[in-house]
């Protein structure tokens, strides 16, 4: 799906600070930030990720990102542990720009439970809920 110049895909859930989350057949949640974010923040120069081990709430920062315009912090948007962070990022934080739903995504959260998991995702909004953020924001 797309709104204007940016790409909303379909199956992710979205936060109002504009991340993006994908629950993966293992039950773990890979996340990062939106392609509006992305445009938003112009060239991306550097990106501190989150701790492997450490505990993360939902809509807490744990994670931030440089870029040429200001320091953006960046928001679980599920509860859990982190699992794995994108180590790639650290030498090439263009991913963030160029993929940012594929290869520029930023760390994977075990969810404290599946009961938590599934209350969590309904704070969060579908890709229809999110493209009609974006224009919102846009005000078109």
């Amino acid at each position: 799906m797309r709104v204007g110049d940016y790409e909303v895909p379909e199956g992710l859930y979205y936060t109002r600070e504009h991340e993006w989350a994908k629950v993966l057949e293992d039950g773990t949640v890979l996340m990062g930030i939106t392609d509006y974010a992305q445009k938003k923040l112009h060239e991306i120069v550097n990106i501190e990720l989150p701790e492997v081990g450490v505990e993360v709430s939902q809509m807490q920062p744990f994670a931030s990102v440089d870029s040429v315009k200001a320091t953006s912090e960046i928001y679980a948007p599920v509860s859990g542990e982190v699992v794995e962070a994108n180590e790639a990022l650290l030498n090439q934080p263009e991913l963030l720009n160029q993929d940012p739903y594929g290869q520029g995504w930023i760390a994977r959260i075990k969810p404290a439970s599946p009961e938590k998991l599934q209350e969590e995702l309904k704070a969060l909004m579908t890709a229809e809920q999110y493209a009609k953020y974006i224009e919102e924001l846009e005000g078109s």
